[in-house]
């Protein structure tokens, strides 16, 4: 063994116990940090060494060159994105993770697979998703929505009578996916799916709404030929506007389509019982998208994908060798989603989930909300500030009153950047800002925080 290498295996309580520390006080001064540092001079990246000189040395050369340019992105008034942290017991799973190193995507190997599935289930309750949906773990959204699309693709070729998991896209000739306001990551995922960036059909949507029109979408799937995929969104990136999931899943009483929801943050207004109305109809979908290190506050990365066609998900990702688990009834996680290699993601996910329960991440989202509201409220009062939508959940989408210039708009964002992030983004024409409440640490204080800085960066650019 290197000699390195061996006297940090002899020293490694130790080692964990300083990484400890340096975790504990990266976490403790988050109130204190800039938000996101002020960009020094990009530095000259450093040669490889070739004799290493141990883990305690290269923690301490990581505290000085990198630590103090990171985001302060785990902290409360990191409202750009949609951005979680990592509740405790997320940390303290996501620890445990590495520590314990599993590769969960096989049954041979320990009780990774079954930890799995007991998350995935507690989620499916969360969100109020019945039986029929099983979900595996991703990394992201956009792997979320790039697996569910992959399916959807299979069940095209099932209507079709081919299957373009063993004759290519190619097979299902011209392919419409309809939908109101997509993600960016739904039009990446037909890219790479082999479905084409053109196939996205964008539908109107309701006025002064990001929510599509049903009866926009009824006439577009008429003139539709053959079956379609349609994306249903709840929760809008700008605005959290939710499609009307009810009346959309209605129409296919007359046309025949599978029904992907993205979903990524907006499921999670089916904990608060005063917006769960806003995800009802979710369990109808074919396919959803949640995003976890986005709302459940566990680490990067970390996504849930669930489907009614588990059949048709393990015919496009079955990976066929001697080595792997087998197929069968309950396939092992690796016939299920892109990735042959599949850290426990779930661990995280579970640990938060079994030390907060249903009420604790409830508190949560309820309490985002009311951030976000309030953060509505003290910009429409001030006369620098115009609202862009109203605030629908946990995002405020605002802009200057006068002059919504994007080079001011930036220059705005960037002098507020040690108090608050938030992230530019144009809504039906018009440069904006938008600032999305989802970390488990933000109060009522940061709100007033991140106003007052607003406020004051506003009259400076005056």
């Amino acid at each position: 063994m290197d000699r390195t290498l061996a006297a940090d295996l002899a020293r490694l309580p130790d080692l964990l116990d300083a990484t400890r520390r340096a975790a504990a006080e990266a976490l403790a001064t988050l109130d204190e940090r800039a938000v996101v540092p002020s960009a020094p001079k990009p530095r000259d990246p450093e040669p490889l060494p070739e004799q290493g000189s141990g883990t305690q040395s290269a923690l301490t050369a990581f505290r000085e060159r990198w630590e103090p340019r990171l985001s302060a992105s785990a902290g409360p008034r990191y409202l750009g994105f949609v951005t979680g942290g990592a509740t405790p017991a997320a940390l303290a799973g996501d620890w445990l993770t590495a520590a314990h190193d599993q590769n969960s995507n096989s049954s041979m190997d320990g009780a990774g697979q079954d930890l799995e599935r007991e998350t995935v289930g507690w989620l499916r309750e969360l969100f109020g998703l019945s039986d029929a949906h099983t979900g595996t773990f991703v990394s992201g959204a956009t792997m979320s929505n790039t697996t569910g699309l992959a399916i959807a693709r299979e069940w095209l070729g099932e209507r079709l009578g081919v299957s373009p998991a063993e004759d290519g896209a190619a097979a299902l000739g011209p392919v419409r996916v309809l939908s109101g306001a997509p993600h960016s990551s739904i039009a990446k995922a037909l890219s790479f799916l082999g479905l084409g960036r053109s196939s996205l059909v964008r539908v109107p949507t309701l006025p002064g709404r990001e929510a599509v029109d049903p009866a926009a979408l009824d006439r577009a799937l008429s003139d539709t030929p053959g079956p379609a995929v349609v994306v249903a969104n709840a929760g809008t990136v700008n605005t959290v506007d939710f499609d009307d999931l009810p009346a959309v899943a209605a129409l296919r009483r007359r046309h025949d389509f599978w029904l992907h929801t993205d979903a990524a943050f907006g499921a999670f207004a089916a904990l608060s019982p005063d917006h769960a109305h806003l995800a009802a109809g979710l369990d109808a979908s074919d396919s959803v998208c949640v995003d976890l290190h986005k709302w459940l506050n566990v680490p990067y990365d970390s996504a849930v994908q669930f489907t009614r066609r588990r059949d048709l998900q393990a015919r496009v990702f079955q990976n066929a060798a001697a080595y792997l688990g087998p197929l069968g009834e309950h396939p092992d996680l690796v016939h299920l989603t892109p990735e042959n290699s599949h850290r426990l993601r779930a661990l995280a996910a579970w640990f938060t989930l079994r030390a907060y329960g249903r009420q604790g991440h409830r508190e949560i989202v309820e309490r985002n909300i009311a951030g976000a509201r309030a953060l509505g409220a003290a910009l429409e009062e001030a006369p620098a500030f115009s609202l862009l939508a109203p605030v629908r959940l946990n995002v405020v989408c605002f802009t200057l009153a006068d002059d919504p210039d994007p080079a001011r708009l930036t220059a705005l964002r960037e002098a507020v950047s040690a108090e608050v992030f938030v992230t530019p983004t144009v809504h039906e024409g018009t440069a904006g800002l938008r600032a999305a409440f989802s970390n488990w640490r933000t109060t009522q204080a940061d709100v007033r925080r991140a106003a007052r800085a607003l406020r004051t960066a506003a009259r400076e650019i005056a």
